[in-house]
């Protein structure tokens, strides 16, 4: 089978990896000219998300690049203690959630679909799909164009594949917060745990990294869509200071911060009713942002299993058939999850004060019981790695 894979980020890299597992030939399309330096901020990969890599055998490599995170806390924003929890995993699981840059996995898993024989072409956006055949027929803006017998569209949240697909697709909406990160040096925090405050005006995430720096991210109510400005603008330290007066933490890490990454306008998309159809598939957050932390781990299961039902036989169109059923339900209630979520971050003064009552509870109570079916799943293996 040949496969075109459009997106070279998290998802795209990893369906290249597994898909070579089943010998498949694939070209992976990057619409970026120059693919290296860094993609975003830093993320975590809980224990299912691990094991989705231990599938693709880049665990421990994606490991290397990051680091162990065995707690996380939650804080109000007053200070108080609201909960601690195994970080991305139950209690006793011998795998910790590992943190690390977003650009790092990226390259980790580029690298590794490159080892794995898969070919990576870079200034490939895409324009257009059409039939060619019993194939599919990939146009894109420098005017080549690619032929496949499967095209995988993993190209993010402004999937242009997805809009091939179906054309009546829902369209990204704001989602009413606006994320910034950085990285601050010279403030003492407690290594190993990953600390969430829920701020008055939306949440403020920190966690030490090996080097002695904290890595934080800022994610900021705004009812309607701000403009932003660049990192280098002279505003954001004021603009950061005013949203957090009232949290001592956030306001230090802040002061000491040495570097800014972008800003981002959160998105949230309808649920996609279109997955695939004969010749096409999507995957990732083309086809499902589910948020909650579960973005870079989700696309990853993805790749596992499309891979998983392609190598099972039959007709193509049967295969990404059992791939939909088996992954909807499964990202469909990990994105209800992150819409409330969302709601918590951007709940207002008073709903705040009522989680500050009702968190400490439900994370002595439920939170194991609550996580079991995320953090738990197990989804088998792929195939002996075919020869480059």
């Amino acid at each position: 089978m040949e496969v075109v894979v459009i997106g070279g980020g998290v998802a795209g890299a990893a369906a290249a990896i597994a898909l070579r597992r089943n010998g498949a030939e694939v070209v992976l399309c990057e619409a970026y000219a120059d693919p290296a330096g860094s993609v975003g901020s830093f993320l975590s990969l809980a224990t299912n998300g691990l094991r989705a890599l231990e599938a693709l055998g880049c665990r421990e490599e994606v490991q290397r690049a990051g680091f162990a995170v065995p707690l996380q806390r939650m804080w109000s924003g007053s200070g108080r203690l609201l909960g601690e929890v195994p970080r991305g995993r139950l209690a006793g699981d011998a795998l910790h959630s590992t943190t690390l840059m977003r650009g790092a996995l990226v390259e980790v898993l580029r690298e590794a679909a490159v080892r794995a024989g898969a070919r990576l072409l870079t200034g490939r956006r895409l324009v257009a799909t059409e039939s060619a055949g019993d194939r599919v027929r990939a146009r894109f803006a420098d005017g080549s164009e690619l032929d496949a017998d499967l095209l995988v569209g993993a190209d993010g949240l402004w999937s242009a594949s997805r809009r091939q697909l179906d054309p009546q697709a829902p369209a990204p909406r704001y989602a009413g917060l606006y994320s910034i990160s950085g990285v601050a040096e010279g403030v003492p925090v407690e290594p190993g745990c990953f600390h969430m405050v829920f701020a008055r005006n939306g949440a403020f995430l920190h966690i030490p990294a090996p080097d002695g720096a904290v890595w934080w991210s800022a994610q900021i109510a705004a009812p309607e869509r701000p403009d932003l400005p660049d990192p280098g603008d002279g505003s954001w330290p004021d603009r950061l200071a005013e949203v957090y007066r009232r949290e001592r933490l956030p306001l230090d890490l802040l002061r000491a911060t040495t570097r800014l990454h972008r800003p981002t306008l959160m998105h949230t998309l309808a649920e996609v009713p279109t997955w695939h159809d004969d010749r096409t598939v999507l995957l990732g957050d083309a086809v499902h942002p589910v948020g909650a932390g579960q973005g870079a781990a989700m696309a990853v299961e993805d790749a596992v299993v499309l891979a998983q039902e392609l190598a099972a036989g039959g007709p193509t169109r049967a295969a990404l058939a059992r791939y939909e059923q088996r992954r909807r339900a499964r990202t469909g209630r990990l994105a209800r999850i992150a819409s409330g979520n969302r709601d918590a971050k951007t709940s207002g003064a008073v709903k705040s004060r009522m989680y500050d009552l009702v968190m400490p509870v439900v994370f002595r109570h439920f939170y194991e019981r609550g996580t079991a079916w995320l953090y738990t799943h197990e989804l088998g293996e792929l195939p002996t790695p075919a020869r480059p």
